[in-house]
């Protein structure tokens, strides 16, 4: 019976082309192409004798058994990778912290105080996972992680790090060489940067927005310059490209050192119920580690300006 269990490469294959119904978009997806696709469905539906999925000149559906293993195919692979995490994370050993988190909270506020935490604590060996993605810290090799987002996670403990208050920023030498400040309207001769993002009815703070909070009904945000994320928002305006709306939590150093200024001191707070929270599993809550990166964390946030 073993013999006639397809292996996992097999199972992802038919997992990707059952969830897509669609040999192209799997392939896509598996780094193959749709030919090598095919071909593997085949060889599942000749090791086992059954065929998986009707196919047409232009489409394919899964056969009630074909469902039947997309189903359970979907679980194993589940499992199996749940458990892969569990045994990295257990041939690692206790000494080990991985932590995920995005660029911009890494380059802009933890990497610069992260020296001190492994000073306090030098037995344990600091990693990191630099990515805008959400991790599954049942799936991936990760044991803690700061997040974006509203802090309520089935099965996780959040703690809040940051208020967020978004202000306009801009290099100081983009005002020696360019036209003035003085009031919001002169804004208009300068190129604005901000981030687009929306989740849950609640929209990051745009320049349409601090405009109308500071009074300017007749702001035309066609000029502006829309980036994905905020870290290469704050790079235009440390390159004197841009007068951008940043986190202030996440630009209070280069505020401090004096590359940026804050030429309007007008800010507006990001819907209460979204903010930075440090993120981890309850099952973890009393791991050692875990415990003293927390009481660290949370130490120097309340260090952090508001």
């Amino acid at each position: 019976m073993a013999r006639l269990l397809p292996g996992t490469r097999a199972l992802r294959t038919l997992e990707a082309a059952a969830r897509h119904l669609n040999f192209t978009r799997a392939a896509d997806e598996l780094g193959l192409t749709p030919a090598a696709v095919s071909h593997q469905i085949k060889e599942i539906e000749d090791q086992l004798g059954i065929v998986l999925f009707t196919r047409t000149s232009r489409t394919i559906r899964l056969t009630e058994a074909g469902a039947v293993l997309f189903e359970a195919s979907t679980d194993a692979l589940d499992l199996l990778g749940r458990a892969v995490s569990r045994a990295q994370k257990t041939a690692r050993g206790s000494a080990l912290l991985k932590v995920t988190l995005d660029a911009q909270f890494a380059t802009k506020w933890l990497m610069r105080r992260v020296d001190d935490f492994r000073k306090l604590h030098p037995a344990i060996e600091l990693r990191f996972d630099i990515s805008y993605e959400v991790r599954d810290f049942d799936r991936d090799d990760v044991d803690l992680g700061i997040r974006f987002g509203t802090g309520k996670y089935l099965g996780l403990r959040s703690h809040r790090l940051f208020e967020n208050v978004i202000i306009p920023v801009c290099s100081p030498a983009l005002l020696r060489s360019g036209p003035p400040l003085k009031e919001p309207r002169d804004l208009f001769h300068h190129t604005l940067a901000h981030i687009e993002w929306s989740r849950q009815g609640v929209t990051w703070p745009n320049w349409s927005m601090w405009m109308a909070a500071a009074g300017v009904d007749d702001f035309d945000d066609s000029r502006t310059i829309v980036f994905g994320n905020s870290t290469d928002a704050v790079q235009a305006a440390l390159d004197g490209n841009a007068v951008a709306l940043a986190d202030f939590a996440m630009v209070a150093n280069d505020l401090s050192e004096g590359r940026l200024i804050r030429p309007f001191e007008l800010g507006i707070k990001v819907a209460p119920e979204f903010a930075y929270f440090l993120v981890y599993p309850e099952t973890a809550a009393n791991d050692a580690r875990i415990v003293a990166f927390r009481a660290w964390l949370l130490e120097e946030v309340a260090k952090t300006p508001s």
